[in-house]
């Protein structure tokens, strides 16, 4: 455990996790991709948490639309750079995490030194290019990749774990529609607190993680339900390589 305010900050949670857990978070490096409505949710929860480095990329700026679910920002932040507005806010329900925000756009191109040096990749972004892009540079380099999406009152979460997991693209081999998502707020942090509980589990190893299954939230009829999933042997990006 940390300092004496340190200590007490975290006192109750380190009940769950164990002081040892708790070192862990301290330690870990993440990667939050994505700063709108889930990673708000994401956001706020692991930093809450104490993970030590929080590495949060977009490319956008804060507009009147996102304030229904976005909760990281307010009024005055419509027209700032969301991963600065954002770092704020973290930096000062926390002053303990390191926050780094990077504003870029996620491309095959920028993937790679996105995830590098870190121990975890949550994704909270609203495009399939992009989700790809990133889960195959944590593929590639055995980081674990932590998938959510919502549409409306449905959400889906999976952590997907390079040689123990069907990929991404396994999961999901065709991306939806492009066009504007209809999201009520509520969603986004139901599965935004799922992926950072994910996070929490994967870094401290308690719990059971969401491993070669995949939780579907039906907010319609306040429903769960989460099924196993397999590999694709004709997968381009890992062959299927949980069989």
């Amino acid at each position: 455990m940390q300092e004496t305010g340190e200590n007490e900050r975290y006192r109750r949670q380190a009940a769950v996790v164990g002081e040892g857990g708790q070192a862990a978070l301290a330690r870990a490096r993440i990667v939050i991709a994505g700063a709108g409505g889930l990673g708000s949710a994401i956001a706020l929860y692991c930093a809450a948490a104490g993970i030590g480095q929080i590495r949060i990329v977009d490319c956008d700026t804060v507009e009147v639309s996102n304030l229904n679910r976005q909760i990281l920002y307010r009024t005055g932040d419509v027209g700032a750079e969301k991963v600065t507005a954002a770092a704020e806010d973290l930096r000062a329900l926390n002053p303990g995490v390191e926050v780094e925000p990077v504003r870029t756009r996620i491309t095959a191109g920028s993937a790679a030194s996105l995830v590098e040096g870190v121990d975890l990749v949550l994704d909270a972004l609203d495009n399939f290019a992009a989700r790809y892009a990133l889960a195959h540079a944590a593929w590639q380099r055995g980081i674990p990749f932590i998938h959510g999406a919502v549409h409306g009152l449905y959400g889906q979460a999976t952590t997907i774990i390079p040689g123990r997991s069907p990929c991404l693209r396994c999961i999901v081999p065709a991306p939806p529609p492009d066009g504007a998502t209809p999201i009520l707020g509520v969603t986004t942090g139901v599965i935004g607190s799922i992926q950072a509980t994910e996070a929490i589990k994967c870094i401290t190893g308690r719990g059971t993680l969401l491993t070669g299954r995949v939780l579907f939230w039906d907010g319609v009829r306040a429903d769960v339900e989460i099924l196993p999933i397999q590999g694709d042997p004709a997968c381009p990006d890992c062959g299927g390589a949980d069989r």
